[in-house]
Protein backbone atom coordinates (compact mmCIF):
# COMPACT_ATOMS: atom_id res chain seq x y z
CA UNK A 1 0.00 0.00 0.00
CA UNK A 2 1.41 3.85 -1.05
CA UNK A 3 2.25 5.77 1.89
CA UNK A 4 0.62 9.12 2.44
CA UNK A 5 2.59 12.08 0.57
CA UNK A 6 2.52 14.98 3.10
CA UNK A 7 4.08 18.54 2.90
CA UNK A 8 5.95 20.61 5.92
CA UNK A 9 4.15 23.86 5.93
CA UNK A 10 7.17 25.21 7.34
CA UNK A 11 8.02 27.04 4.29
CA UNK A 12 4.78 28.16 3.51
CA UNK A 13 4.12 29.57 6.56
CA UNK A 14 3.46 32.80 4.79
CA UNK A 15 -0.17 31.51 3.81
CA UNK A 16 -2.74 31.58 6.21
CA UNK A 17 -3.60 28.15 7.14
CA UNK A 18 -6.57 27.19 4.77
CA UNK A 19 -4.89 28.42 1.79
CA UNK A 20 -2.09 26.64 2.11
CA UNK A 21 -4.55 23.37 2.56
CA UNK A 22 -6.33 24.31 -0.52
CA UNK A 23 -3.16 24.93 -2.18
CA UNK A 24 -1.74 21.39 -1.58
CA UNK A 25 -5.34 19.62 -1.74
CA UNK A 26 -5.43 20.94 -5.50
CA UNK A 27 -2.06 19.70 -5.93
CA UNK A 28 -2.97 16.03 -4.87
CA UNK A 29 -1.17 15.59 -1.38
CA UNK A 30 -3.14 13.75 0.96
CA UNK A 31 -2.10 15.76 4.06
CA UNK A 32 0.19 18.26 6.02
CA UNK A 33 2.74 18.56 8.74
CA UNK A 34 1.66 21.33 10.32
CA UNK A 35 4.60 23.47 11.61
CA UNK A 36 3.94 25.30 14.41
CA UNK A 37 4.09 28.98 13.40
CA UNK A 38 2.75 31.47 11.30
CA UNK A 39 -0.79 30.66 11.76
CA UNK A 40 -0.85 27.00 11.32
CA UNK A 41 -0.65 25.73 15.17
CA UNK A 42 -0.30 27.44 17.97
CA UNK A 43 0.51 25.00 20.04
CA UNK A 44 -0.70 26.30 23.76
CA UNK A 45 -4.24 26.47 22.23
CA UNK A 46 -4.16 23.13 20.65
CA UNK A 47 -3.03 22.15 23.94
CA UNK A 48 -5.95 23.69 26.01
CA UNK A 49 -8.75 24.58 23.86
CA UNK A 50 -10.88 21.73 22.31
CA UNK A 51 -12.49 24.38 20.05
CA UNK A 52 -9.05 25.53 18.47
CA UNK A 53 -8.26 21.92 17.70
CA UNK A 54 -11.55 21.32 15.76
CA UNK A 55 -11.68 24.33 13.93
CA UNK A 56 -7.92 23.04 12.52
CA UNK A 57 -9.25 19.33 11.80
CA UNK A 58 -12.79 21.01 10.44
CA UNK A 59 -10.02 23.07 7.92
CA UNK A 60 -8.51 19.85 7.45
CA UNK A 61 -11.23 17.54 6.75
CA UNK A 62 -12.88 20.15 4.57
CA UNK A 63 -9.47 19.68 1.90
CA UNK A 64 -9.42 15.89 2.31
CA UNK A 65 -6.12 16.28 4.26
CA UNK A 66 -4.75 14.07 7.25
CA UNK A 67 -2.25 15.01 9.79
CA UNK A 68 0.29 12.93 11.30
CA UNK A 69 2.86 14.81 12.40
CA UNK A 70 3.62 18.30 13.93
CA UNK A 71 6.83 20.02 14.00
CA UNK A 72 8.09 22.06 16.38
CA UNK A 73 11.80 23.03 15.27
CA UNK A 74 11.78 26.41 16.17
CA UNK A 75 11.07 26.03 20.01
CA UNK A 76 13.00 23.16 19.84
CA UNK A 77 16.29 24.87 19.14
CA UNK A 78 15.70 27.55 21.87
CA UNK A 79 15.64 24.38 24.40
CA UNK A 80 19.17 23.63 23.57
CA UNK A 81 21.19 26.14 22.05
CA UNK A 82 24.17 27.87 23.82
CA UNK A 83 23.33 31.26 25.49
CA UNK A 84 24.16 34.46 23.91
CA UNK A 85 22.75 33.93 20.06
CA UNK A 86 20.86 36.82 18.64
CA UNK A 87 19.38 35.13 16.06
CA UNK A 88 17.14 33.12 18.83
CA UNK A 89 15.03 36.43 19.26
CA UNK A 90 13.71 35.79 16.26
CA UNK A 91 11.84 32.49 16.79
CA UNK A 92 10.34 33.38 20.11
CA UNK A 93 7.74 36.52 21.10
CA UNK A 94 9.62 40.04 20.42
CA UNK A 95 9.46 40.49 24.11
CA UNK A 96 11.89 38.10 25.46
CA UNK A 97 14.72 39.19 22.65
CA UNK A 98 18.05 39.78 25.08
CA UNK A 99 17.08 37.34 27.93
CA UNK A 100 18.39 33.90 27.15
CA UNK A 101 16.99 32.20 29.94
CA UNK A 102 13.42 33.41 29.02
CA UNK A 103 14.09 32.04 25.60
CA UNK A 104 14.92 28.92 27.16
CA UNK A 105 12.24 29.02 28.93
CA UNK A 106 9.77 29.53 26.78
CA UNK A 107 11.62 26.83 24.01
CA UNK A 108 10.46 24.19 27.09
CA UNK A 109 6.66 25.29 27.88
CA UNK A 110 6.14 25.64 24.27
CA UNK A 111 7.25 21.91 23.61
CA UNK A 112 5.60 20.45 26.40
CA UNK A 113 2.39 21.86 24.77
CA UNK A 114 3.63 20.50 21.75
CA UNK A 115 2.96 16.67 22.93
CA UNK A 116 -0.50 17.33 24.06
CA UNK A 117 -1.33 19.45 21.13
CA UNK A 118 -0.33 16.46 18.87
CA UNK A 119 -2.26 14.29 21.31
CA UNK A 120 -5.26 16.48 20.65
CA UNK A 121 -4.68 16.86 16.76
CA UNK A 122 -4.66 12.77 16.57
CA UNK A 123 -0.67 12.38 15.83
CA UNK A 124 1.63 10.51 17.30
CA UNK A 125 4.79 11.82 16.10
CA UNK A 126 6.27 15.26 16.90
CA UNK A 127 9.13 16.63 14.21
CA UNK A 128 11.70 19.26 15.70
CA UNK A 129 15.27 20.25 16.44
CA UNK A 130 17.15 19.98 19.89
CA UNK A 131 19.54 22.82 19.98
CA UNK A 132 23.07 22.22 20.67
CA UNK A 133 25.26 23.73 23.30
CA UNK A 134 28.40 22.76 21.54
CA UNK A 135 27.47 23.24 17.59
CA UNK A 136 30.08 26.61 17.75
CA UNK A 137 32.43 23.79 19.29
CA UNK A 138 32.19 22.58 15.86
CA UNK A 139 35.68 22.74 14.69
CA UNK A 140 38.44 21.74 17.02
CA UNK A 141 40.29 24.95 17.10
CA UNK A 142 41.29 26.02 19.64
CA UNK A 143 41.29 22.51 20.82
CA UNK A 144 38.35 21.10 22.47
CA UNK A 145 38.52 18.52 25.32
CA UNK A 146 36.57 15.73 25.83
CA UNK A 147 34.68 16.77 28.87
CA UNK A 148 33.63 20.03 26.77
CA UNK A 149 31.67 17.66 24.47
CA UNK A 150 30.40 15.27 27.23
CA UNK A 151 28.80 18.54 29.06
CA UNK A 152 27.42 19.27 26.18
CA UNK A 153 25.38 16.42 25.47
CA UNK A 154 24.90 16.06 29.69
CA UNK A 155 23.10 19.28 28.91
CA UNK A 156 20.80 18.64 26.12
CA UNK A 157 19.91 15.11 28.08
CA UNK A 158 19.05 17.27 31.42
CA UNK A 159 16.75 19.96 29.55
CA UNK A 160 14.95 17.50 27.15
CA UNK A 161 14.51 14.57 29.44
CA UNK A 162 11.35 16.92 31.79
CA UNK A 163 10.28 17.74 28.40
CA UNK A 164 10.28 13.36 26.61
CA UNK A 165 8.58 12.85 30.21
CA UNK A 166 5.57 14.82 28.40
CA UNK A 167 5.86 13.76 25.40
CA UNK A 168 5.60 10.09 27.57
CA UNK A 169 2.16 11.22 29.07
CA UNK A 170 0.74 12.09 25.73
CA UNK A 171 1.68 9.38 24.03
CA UNK A 172 3.51 10.77 21.06
CA UNK A 173 6.76 10.40 20.43
CA UNK A 174 9.84 13.45 18.96
CA UNK A 175 11.54 12.73 16.27
CA UNK A 176 14.36 14.92 15.49
CA UNK A 177 15.47 15.94 12.21
CA UNK A 178 19.34 15.30 12.22
CA UNK A 179 20.64 18.57 11.01
CA UNK A 180 23.50 20.51 11.37
CA UNK A 181 23.31 23.32 14.12
CA UNK A 182 21.66 20.44 16.04
CA UNK A 183 23.39 18.09 18.75
CA UNK A 184 23.05 15.44 16.26
CA UNK A 185 24.24 16.55 13.07
CA UNK A 186 26.01 13.21 11.17
CA UNK A 187 26.34 9.81 11.36
CA UNK A 188 28.66 9.27 14.52
CA UNK A 189 26.93 12.24 16.71
CA UNK A 190 23.45 10.68 16.65
CA UNK A 191 24.96 6.90 17.56
CA UNK A 192 26.39 9.56 20.68
CA UNK A 193 22.69 11.11 21.37
CA UNK A 194 20.70 7.66 21.21
CA UNK A 195 23.60 6.46 23.93
CA UNK A 196 23.06 9.36 26.10
CA UNK A 197 19.43 9.18 26.58
CA UNK A 198 19.80 5.14 26.61
CA UNK A 199 17.80 4.10 23.88
CA UNK A 200 14.67 5.65 25.36
CA UNK A 201 12.05 4.95 22.45
CA UNK A 202 10.12 8.38 22.96
CA UNK A 203 13.49 10.05 21.09
CA UNK A 204 13.46 8.91 17.69
CA UNK A 205 14.54 10.34 14.69
CA UNK A 206 13.36 12.32 11.49
CA UNK A 207 14.64 11.23 8.48
CA UNK A 208 15.93 14.33 5.91
CA UNK A 209 18.47 12.75 3.73
CA UNK A 210 19.64 16.39 2.31
CA UNK A 211 20.93 16.80 5.54
CA UNK A 212 23.44 13.76 5.25
CA UNK A 213 24.10 14.11 2.13
CA UNK A 214 25.98 17.45 1.65
CA UNK A 215 28.32 16.13 3.94
CA UNK A 216 29.27 12.90 2.56
CA UNK A 217 26.71 10.65 4.75
CA UNK A 218 25.38 8.02 2.83
CA UNK A 219 21.61 8.59 3.50
CA UNK A 220 20.69 5.29 2.71
CA UNK A 221 23.33 3.26 5.04
CA UNK A 222 22.19 6.16 7.69
CA UNK A 223 18.60 4.64 7.12
CA UNK A 224 19.64 0.52 7.60
CA UNK A 225 21.44 1.51 10.37
CA UNK A 226 19.00 3.89 12.18
CA UNK A 227 15.83 2.01 11.33
CA UNK A 228 14.47 1.29 14.41
CA UNK A 229 14.57 4.72 15.28
CA UNK A 230 13.38 6.66 12.55
CA UNK A 231 9.75 7.69 13.30
CA UNK A 232 9.27 9.89 10.54
CA UNK A 233 10.33 10.43 6.65
CA UNK A 234 11.32 13.86 4.98
CA UNK A 235 11.77 14.06 1.05
CA UNK A 236 14.19 16.88 0.52
CA UNK A 237 17.41 17.65 -1.73
CA UNK A 238 20.48 18.92 -2.00
CA UNK A 239 23.07 18.64 -4.50
CA UNK A 240 26.68 19.55 -4.36
CA UNK A 241 28.88 22.11 -6.93
CA UNK A 242 32.41 22.43 -5.83
CA UNK A 243 34.08 23.80 -8.80
CA UNK A 244 37.40 24.91 -7.55
CA UNK A 245 36.54 28.27 -5.62
CA UNK A 246 33.43 27.34 -3.33
CA UNK A 247 33.78 25.36 -0.07
CA UNK A 248 31.31 22.69 1.06
CA UNK A 249 30.72 24.91 4.42
CA UNK A 250 28.60 27.77 2.45
CA UNK A 251 31.01 30.20 2.21
CA UNK A 252 28.39 32.72 4.26
CA UNK A 253 26.69 33.05 1.06
CA UNK A 254 22.50 32.73 1.08
CA UNK A 255 20.99 29.75 0.02
CA UNK A 256 20.34 30.05 -3.41
CA UNK A 257 23.65 31.52 -4.44
CA UNK A 258 25.26 29.76 -7.06
CA UNK A 259 28.66 30.61 -5.87
CA UNK A 260 27.98 27.81 -2.84
CA UNK A 261 29.53 24.61 -2.66
CA UNK A 262 26.15 23.24 -2.19
CA UNK A 263 22.17 24.21 -2.19
CA UNK A 264 18.67 22.91 -1.30
CA UNK A 265 17.04 21.95 -4.84
CA UNK A 266 13.49 20.58 -5.15
CA UNK A 267 13.31 16.83 -4.95
CA UNK A 268 14.72 14.92 -8.08
CA UNK A 269 17.20 17.84 -9.08
CA UNK A 270 19.85 16.92 -6.79
CA UNK A 271 22.30 14.24 -5.53
CA UNK A 272 19.88 12.10 -3.26
CA UNK A 273 19.22 8.78 -4.77
CA UNK A 274 15.33 8.17 -3.62
CA UNK A 275 15.03 4.95 -5.17
CA UNK A 276 17.68 3.49 -2.81
CA UNK A 277 16.01 5.25 0.56
CA UNK A 278 12.38 3.89 -0.59
CA UNK A 279 14.26 0.41 -0.70
CA UNK A 280 15.95 0.73 2.93
CA UNK A 281 12.28 2.11 4.26
CA UNK A 282 10.53 -1.02 2.30
CA UNK A 283 13.30 -3.46 3.87
CA UNK A 284 12.68 -1.48 7.38
CA UNK A 285 9.03 -1.69 7.42
CA UNK A 286 8.50 1.94 7.32
CA UNK A 287 4.73 2.93 6.39
CA UNK A 288 4.79 6.12 8.00
CA UNK A 289 4.61 9.32 5.37
CA UNK A 290 6.90 10.99 3.20
CA UNK A 291 6.72 14.42 4.06
CA UNK A 292 8.26 17.06 1.27
CA UNK A 293 10.10 19.56 2.92
CA UNK A 294 10.29 22.09 0.17
CA UNK A 295 13.39 24.23 -0.07
CA UNK A 296 14.99 25.44 -3.37
CA UNK A 297 15.73 29.13 -4.12
CA UNK A 298 16.09 28.50 -7.33
CA UNK A 299 12.95 27.43 -8.27
CA UNK A 300 9.05 28.61 -8.17
CA UNK A 301 7.48 27.04 -4.95
CA UNK A 302 3.71 25.89 -6.40
CA UNK A 303 5.78 24.23 -9.63
CA UNK A 304 8.34 22.53 -7.15
CA UNK A 305 5.96 21.55 -4.66
CA UNK A 306 3.67 19.50 -7.23
CA UNK A 307 6.40 18.48 -9.46
CA UNK A 308 7.98 17.16 -6.13
CA UNK A 309 4.84 15.39 -5.08
CA UNK A 310 4.44 13.50 -8.75
CA UNK A 311 8.41 12.55 -7.94
CA UNK A 312 7.16 10.84 -4.62
CA UNK A 313 4.00 8.69 -6.03
CA UNK A 314 6.32 7.68 -8.32
CA UNK A 315 9.25 6.63 -6.55
CA UNK A 316 7.21 5.01 -3.68
CA UNK A 317 6.89 1.44 -4.58
CA UNK A 318 5.69 -1.59 -2.54
CA UNK A 319 8.41 -4.40 -2.04
CA UNK A 320 8.24 -7.68 -3.67
CA UNK A 321 6.03 -10.38 -2.60
CA UNK A 322 8.43 -12.95 -4.74
CA UNK A 323 12.00 -13.71 -5.38
CA UNK A 324 12.60 -12.68 -9.41
CA UNK A 325 14.21 -16.08 -9.71
CA UNK A 326 11.82 -18.40 -7.93
CA UNK A 327 10.08 -19.64 -10.90
CA UNK A 328 13.34 -20.75 -12.74
CA UNK A 329 12.33 -24.53 -12.53
CA UNK A 330 10.97 -27.42 -14.17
Amino acid sequence: MARMVTIFSGQWADLPFETLCKTVSEMGYDGVEIACWGDHMNVEKAAKDPTYVAEKLAVLKKYNLGCYALGNHLAGQCVGDAFGDPRLAGFAPKSLAGNDQAIRDWGIQQMKYTAQAAKNMGCKVVTGFMGSPIWKYLYSFPANSDKLIEDGYQEIYDLWTPILDEFDKAGVTFALEVHPSEIAYDYYSTVKLLQIFKGRKTLGLNFDPSHLQWQGVDPALFFRDFASSIYHVHIKDSVVKLDGRSGILGSHLAFGDLRRGWNFVSPGHGDVNFDMIIREANAAGYHGPLSVEWEDNGMDRLFGAKEALELVRKIDFEPSNVDFDGAMEN
